[in-house]
């Protein structure tokens, strides 16, 4: 999901900040995991990747291979500038994704979660927010959505432990937008013909700027990680 913070700027210790949904303290402006990860592509709309349902992890849990995948769509997340991140965005078949989101209230969520389900909201008169949305992989473009204020979504983190997830107002966007993708349906399927002829004509007219903004945060990403000399 795309973010309306841009790129490095991002919320420091002084924030409140849930990890995995549990509160701690003294939390870094980037996650640990962007110092370990490797910068990998992003797909894009139109990529038959992210246009059909993911596959469920399984024998993933607990392993070297899945804790460095994680990593990486941190890393990945971060250089281009997005509050959320799945799996099949970076080409994977697998049921993950990841975020660092801020919600209604300030408060900065960051995670992962595999095999996620949307709790369905049967209340009577549930609250919808209409919002500004994008999507790392329709680079560029941004449109009103409406979505349900609030969203709780059940799965397992790395290890396998189970693990709750609740958002509320733009946190909770982000995780129906993310749930969305490990489904094959992008934001834009969810817009009127009109709209979504207006993202694709927004990505167009964008897509190398975005690009070269990604350049400049995986350089300026890559330069952190330099060893010092002398």
């Amino acid at each position: 999901m795309g973010d309306v913070h841009e790129g490095f700027d991002r919320p420091g210790a002084s924030a409140r900040v849930l990890v995995q949904g549990q509160p701690v303290e003294g939390y870094p402006a980037l996650p640990p995991e962007v110092g370990r990860g490797s910068v990998l592509r992003v797909t894009e709309i139109g990529e038959e990747i992210l246009h059909r349902p993911s596959r469920p992890a399984d024998a993933e849990f607990g392993t070297p291979e899945l804790a460095m995948l994680v990593d990486d769509m941190f890393a990945t997340m971060y250089i281009a500038a997005g509050a959320g991140l799945a799996a099949n965005q970076v080409g994977v078949d697998l049921r993950l994704f990841v975020w660092d989101c801020m919600d209604e209230d300030g408060v900065r969520h960051v995670g992962h979660i595999l095999n996620p389900v949307v709790e369905e909201d049967t209340t009577r008169g549930r609250r919808l927010i209409e919002d500004v949305e994008g999507c790392l992989s329709v680079p560029g473009a941004t449109v009103d959505v409406a979505r349900p204020a609030r969203s709780v979504v059940h799965g397992y983190d790395k290890d396998g432990k189970p693990l709750t997830i609740e958002g509320f107002g733009y946190f909770a966007r982000c995780l129906q937008h993310e749930a969305d993708h490990l489904e094959g349906r992008l934001y834009v399927d969810r817009l009127a013909k009109r709209d979504r002829k207006d993202a694709l004509r927004q990505m167009a007219d964008r897509r190398d700027a975005v690009f070269a903004e990604r350049r400049i945060l995986t350089d300026k990403l890559l330069a952190g990680r330099a060893p010092e000399v002398g």
